[in-house]
């Protein structure tokens, strides 16, 4: 049975739905190390209570939709730890655990809040470049074919679905073939929504090359895809993009570029500058393009999404 989509009454009334921002790089400002391959889930192993304190800034700033920390939490890259399959389920059920504990916390203690209005939890379904680490996740060269990535992401897809959380984030994807792959899956899951939210080079392309507005007419026509986009891309590119989309598809068009900074893999350093202002009035355009669920990865803050917040919810920043 098909279920019913999870983001739409966030959307009811011309509303605009908010998606959290940037984890991992929220965790290193407060004093996490994730100089390693499994990033942000390696804080799972040892300190949770740092991943809560993520969510829970980002619930009070004003998002409507938390991001799971499950990006790079993958069976193959918990075993290059030493972790073994079933420790590794239980660190990927506790990360969707973590968002939804912070999530019924914030509800607590606003019981003005309707259950429409009531924030998701949307468990993070990274592409196979985030395990491999090498940055393929921004170029889509993989060795592995549609077939082969179906079966690559079959268990962990499958996993978080039973997770509890509302929506599935496919997200970051550098090619057709991967969200293809994920079709094929949400398939096998009728009972399962899910976003698909590509990483882009330019505003017409996705990383791999293809042209992205080919893609979210064809990804948006499936019934349990809620929304298309991109995310962890250069804010410029952004509005193009939208415009290109939402051309082509009526389903909902998410958006959470990166904060304008640009990072320097061989150093692991970030260079640039990016202020709260310059992001709410990037999305400002990106609302006038068409987007309707708007948020922030790499580098964004509580601050940004608060400043976004106030912007949407009543016209000032």
């Amino acid at each position: 049975m098909l279920r019913a989509d999870p983001l739409e009454p966030l959307l009811a009334d011309g509303r605009i739905a908010i998606v959290d921002g940037a984890l991992a790089t929220e965790l290193e400002r407060a004093g996490a190390d994730l100089h390693d391959p499994l990033w942000s889930a390696l804080v799972l192993l040892d300190e949770p209570q740092r991943i809560r304190a993520v969510h829970d800034a980002y619930f009070a700033a004003g998002a409507d939709i938390a991001i799971t920390a499950t990006y790079q939490a993958t069976f193959e890259g918990f075993a290059r730890r030493g972790i073994d399959h079933a420790a590794a389920a239980t660190l990927m059920r506790l990360a969707v655990q973590i968002a939804i504990e912070a999530r019924d916390a914030f509800l607590a203690s606003h019981a003005e809040i309707t259950d429409a209005a009531r924030p998701r939890v949307a468990a993070s379904v990274g592409p196979y470049g985030a395990f491999l680490a090498d940055g393929s996740e921004y170029r889509g060269d993989y060795a592995l074919d549609e077939d082969a990535l179906v079966a690559w992401h079959r268990e962990r897809f499958h996993l978080l679905a039973d997770s509890g959380a509302d929506v599935l984030a496919c997200e970051t994807i550098p090619c057709g073939a991967e969200a293809r792959a994920f079709l094929r899956l949400l398939d096998e899951r009728p009972d399962v929504c899910a976003w698909m939210s590509f990483s882009a080079r330019d505003g017409e392309h996705i990383s791999n090359g293809e042209r992205f507005a080919d893609l979210a007419a064809e990804i948006g026509q499936h019934p349990q895809v809620v929304a298309v986009g991109v995310n962890c891309t250069a804010p410029e590119f952004v509005a193009s993009l939208v415009r290109s989309a939402r051309a082509v598809t009526d389903t909902p068009i998410i958006v959470y570029p990166n904060s304008g900074e640009t990072y320097v893999p061989g150093e692991m350093r970030w260079t640039g500058a990016a202020t709260c202002a310059v992001f709410v009035d990037g999305a400002v355009e990106w609302i006038a393009a068409g987007a309707t669920i708007i948020g922030g990865c790499c580098r964004t803050t509580p601050a940004d999404i608060a400043a976004l917040h106030t912007r949407l919810r009543t016209g000032t920043a």
